[in-house]
């Protein structure tokens, strides 16, 4: 078959694009789906004007831009989106936090909730209820890092800071807003939830 008659099997003229080509062949494929030789002349014809383009590139006769094959087909680079650099937590503070497992949170959690618990019934056994958590606390802390010195100073000083916060509270809420707790009730319950939160997430 001719470089000519291969061109005029399919319609085309010799400049024609490989996107015109292979639309060409698609076509007369799909409308002469019934007659076998004309589609196999069509095939023949499809083939042969692809040996003679890529024939003609190695000869240098079809320029073809740099990065693309032939049968021209464009191929997209992805653009990497430069990540923003993820921010640590300074070395002082990933060394005190803590991500405690279901049973670190409950465990202190339940104690904690029965003490306070006790304090409200019994306002009186704040101090000691108070004294016991400390000693839970202290027992909570000592086992996750095995450092007695450290696990005292988060011990005292969420007792303090339960104290120091929860009083004024208690005073507020039982002054003001009238609630039927006792001050040092309200404080020993803010004090524990403070332990908790201590005993469960530093270490």
């Amino acid at each position: 078959m001719s470089e000519y008659s291969c061109y005029e099997q399919l319609g085309l003229k010799e400049d024609a694009s490989f996107e015109e080509i292979q639309d060409a062949r698609d076509r007369l494929m799909e409308e002469h789906s019934g007659d076998p030789k004309r589609v196999e002349s069509i095939e023949a014809a499809y083939d042969e004007i692809l040996m003679l383009r890529l024939k003609q590139r190695q000869e240098g006769k079809i320029k073809v831009p740099e990065g693309i094959r032939f049968p021209e087909k464009t191929t997209t680079i992805p653009t990497k989106i430069p990540t923003p650099p993820t921010q640590e937590a300074p070395a002082w503070l990933q060394n005190l936090l803590d991500t405690p497992s279901q049973p670190d949170i409950l465990w202190p959690g339940g104690i904690f909730l029965g003490l306070s618990a006790l304090t409200l019934f019994q306002p009186s056994s704040a101090p000691l209820a108070l004294a016991v958590g400390v000693g839970f606390s202290l027992y909570f802390l000592n086992r996750k890092e095995n450092k007695f010195g450290r696990a005292v100073t988060i011990a005292v000083i969420s007792l303090t800071l339960g104290l120091v916060l929860g009083t004024p509270l208690g005073n507020l809420l039982h002054g003001s807003m009238g609630v039927l707790l006792s001050p040092d009730a309200i404080a020993a319950g803010f004090t524990f939830f403070a332990m908790w939160l201590a005993t469960s997430f530093l270490r």
